[in-house]
């Protein structure tokens, strides 16, 4: 299975039957998806599916066994060290072939072989100690509800009953301090059930060295001692610590919420005339749907109205209001601004833009930052090793230097608190989460902490030119006919071959026909002169259209001469061949988006090389580069896009900005590839990263919250490990004791998470 779009295995939220995708398959739907023909653009396909990657497996030659593919809510889950939980526990659930637990979104995707092991999967979870809601189209995930007042007491109502019990019990100390101690005992006890509950339902599932577990043993440990009102206040300051984690997982869920409460519960379907009220997730393409001023779109869809206004802010970043037209397509998510809009849905349930955007951040996180990964299989060693050194302190020093054992069990009960590595997991996915978080709200979906990682080491970035640098909405702006033919006929014909072609140049000179109401013959034996042109029969005559460089042919010195004054305009121009004549030329001109030289020079500043690689011609490639400042490749075949980037790669760390078919090779031999959001699906699925309103400018500043993140990293670990070097060497000499301890690790936790909680609110210099 080709490996290299992941669209071939994934499914959309619910339940659903994978089957296996072919490459060839995929990039047919691909093709089709983007309106071309496969002749048109198989020189991009092929290649991506006969990758010679060593991490790309075989082709399926027999089903998969997996037979359903469901998602559930998981409540209860503070760090990603929870998701691992999850995750290890339904390790040992029979029949599941995967599961996934995705914890920027609280998801938990599962594949398993039978319908029974579903109640087996909820069964397996409750035992690891968090809840889970099966999420289908009937019980879809619902936005975050605001928390009043009453439900924070609810939510708290442990921890306000310990510290009451707490001061209360100090209070009666000096009276009686039986008594007091007693209260201690019984408050300790009543703090520790559900903690060591849970810990022994996480060693049950394959958790055995959770951080419940060493909290239980350090406890119990000082009720032992004699030590009830340290045993009391080390319950109470991990119950505050893990709600103050999990804040810190709301905040840094927050763009994800924000983006899932853009699409409203209920709709207006128009039927028969009539208007009536359904669920959102009930709408199918086709149906029809109002919705008034100040409203929010439930889904995807084609405008009725001749013109109106909409705010796309929360989806694209852009403050002002954008003008949408009768057929234009328009996005769930954005609010109608001017009028009472009508609508066709074109998206299915689960796949519209906020649900597309929902799903490449759900992507992003199974693709982990190198750190991330390394600091994962470390603290799977860590705790355990730990754990030893902690019964080494306890046994060593009573055994062999005769030394009190209350003193280094008490110790040794400190040590392992402190031990505790929660503030170094933690570190690295709050800052990669926030830093993804950021780039969201900014219009720029980074698929994962490697590539969030990665954008923070470029050294160079190359450009298409098509799409990306301009517009992608090139104008014909000169039709000559020669040789008997007249502008009529010639614009007719190279329609007629140009017709099914998502190509800009082809679908602006389609439209511009059509819209001069001229009658477009069929053509037949169309096929795709990869890098070249295309070629047809047209009523019985043979047409080539091609680039003037590609064509091969001597032309005389007065035709050179024109078709040069048109390059150096910063036009690009086709000749019309028919057999070997030429019987005319046609120029288009495209135009500079409007902040692409603004990015360039926001590039520069930032110390990065930048080049824009076209397959145009040089002296239109050279017209265009002048007014941007950029250096320039021209003439370049699809082949020499990927064996320049491949070069370059080499010596720096390259970026590949495309949005086209053409585009995904070069993308994929770039050290990081980068998709306009209006681009083609195979572009966005290769990309690492996507740019969704297509501001160039967005380009600098994910670099630099990538450079911030990395800097967030590098403080949080240096944060972590800091404070329990400090506090690890107090609590041997016993100067601190195990309410510092905990305060240290819990401190700690919550420090690296405010720490990265900053990248939220990130600000490009």
């Amino acid at each position: 299975m080709c490996t290299k779009h992941q669209a071939c295995c994934s499914t959309k939220n619910g339940m659903a039957n994978p089957q296996p995708v072919s490459c060839a398959s995929l990039k047919i739907n691909a093709i089709k998806a983007a309106g071309v023909n496969s002749d048109e653009e198989a020189c991009c396909g092929s290649r991506e599916c006969a990758s010679n990657d060593p991490d790309d497996e075989p082709a399926q030659l027999t089903p998969v066994e997996t037979q359903f593919n469901q998602s559930w809510k998981i409540e209860g889950m503070d760090c990603p060290s929870c998701a691992r939980k999850v995750e290890t526990a339904l390790k040992k659930v029979g029949n599941v072939i995967d599961a996934k637990v995705l914890f920027a979104t609280e998801k938990l995707v599962v594949k398993f072989n039978t319908e029974e092991a579903a109640l087996e999967i909820e069964q397996a979870v409750r035992n690891a100690g968090f809840t889970a809601r099966r999420i289908d189209a009937a019980n879809p995930v619902s936005p975050p509800i605001h928390s009043d007042w009453k439900s924070v007491i609810k939510q708290n109502v442990q921890i306000l009953s310990i510290a009451g019990a707490m001061v209360l019990a100090a209070i009666v100390q000096p009276y009686f301090p039986q008594i007091s101690d007693g209260m201690f005992i019984l408050t300790c006890l009543a703090g520790l059930y559900p903690i060591g509950k849970k810990a022994i339902q996480l060693a049950r599932s394959g958790t055995p060295f959770a951080i419940e577990t060493l909290m239980s043993v350090a406890a119990l440990g000082a009720l032992y001692l004699g030590e009830t009102v340290e045993a009391a206040m080390v319950l109470l300051l991990f119950l505050i610590g893990e709600r103050l984690e999990a804040f810190a997982a709301s905040k840094a869920r927050s763009g994800v919420q924000a983006l899932m409460a853009l699409v409203p519960e209920t709709a207006t379907k128009i039927v028969a005339g009539e208007r009536i009220t359904v669920a959102a997730h009930e709408l199918k393409p086709g149906d029809v749907v109002e919705v008034s001023p100040g409203s929010r779109l439930p889904a995807d869809g084609q405008l009725h109205e001749a013109s109106a206004s909409f705010d796309e802010s929360a989806l694209t970043g852009e403050s002002l209001p954008v003008e949408r037209y009768q057929g234009d397509s328009i996005m769930a998510g954005a609010v109608v601004a001017d009028q009472v809009v009508r609508f066709t849905i074109t998206s299915k349930q689960g796949e519209n833009a906020i649900d597309r955007i929902l799903h490449l951040i759900e992507e992003a996180e199974s693709r982990k930052a190198p750190l991330e990964r390394f600091l994962d299989k470390f603290s799977r060693w860590y705790t355990p090793l730990m754990m030893l050194v902690s019964l080494a302190v306890v046994v060593i020093p009573p055994t062999l230097f005769a030394q009190p054992w209350e003193t280094w069990v008490y110790r040794g009960l400190a040590l392992l608190l402190i031990a505790c590595p929660c503030a170094l997991v933690i570190s690295t996915p709050a800052a990669i989460t926030s830093g993804l978080a950021a780039a969201a709200r900014r219009g720029a979906l980074i698929k994962g902490g490697a590539a969030l990682e990665q954008l923070g080491k470029i050294e160079s970035i190359a450009f298409d030119k098509t799409g990306t640098l301009t517009k992608g909405k090139p104008e014909v702006t000169d039709v000559v006919a020669l040789n008997g033919w007249d502008e009529e006929q010639l614009l007719r014909y190279v329609a007629a071959v140009e017709m099914g072609s998502s190509h800009p140049l082809a679908t602006s000179l389609v439209k511009k026909v059509q819209a001069m109401a001229l009658p477009i013959p069929e053509a037949i034996e169309k096929r795709a002169l990869v890098g070249s042109g295309v070629s047809g029969v047209v009523e019985g005559k043979s047409l080539r259209v091609l680039a003037p460089s590609k064509a091969n042919v001597p032309f005389s010195d007065a035709f050179s001469a024109q078709v040069e004054a048109l390059e150096m305009q910063g036009k690009t121009v086709v000749v019309v061949f028919e057999q070997e004549s030429i019987v005319g030329l046609i120029a288009w001109q495209d135009t500079l988006r409007e902040d692409a030289k603004a990015a360039i020079e926001a590039l520069h500043r930032l110390g990065i090389d930048t080049i824009m690689l076209t397959g145009d011609n040089p002296r239109s490639a050279a017209t265009m580069s002048a007014q941007l400042g950029i250096d320039f490749k021209a003439s370049l075949l699809p082949q020499d896009k990927v064996e320049y980037i491949q070069q370059l790669a080499q010596r720096k760390q390259v970026a590949m900005v495309g949005d086209g078919i053409n585009d995904a090779p070069a993308m994929k031999a770039a050290s990081i590839g980068i998709a306009m959001g209006g681009g083609t699906d195979v572009a966005l699925e290769t990309a690492d990263a996507a740019i969704t309103h297509n501001r160039l400018a967005e380009l600098a500043t994910m670099i630099e919250l990538s450079q911030a993140t990395l800097a967030n990293i590098r403080q949080n670990v240096t944060l972590a490990l800091g404070l329990k070097s400090i506090f690890l060497v107090t609590s041997l000499l016993g100067i601190t004791g195990l309410w510092m301890a905990v305060l240290a690790d819990s401190g700690a936790t919550a420090l690296v998470t405010l720490n990265a909680l900053r990248l939220l609110k990130f600000k490009n210099k």
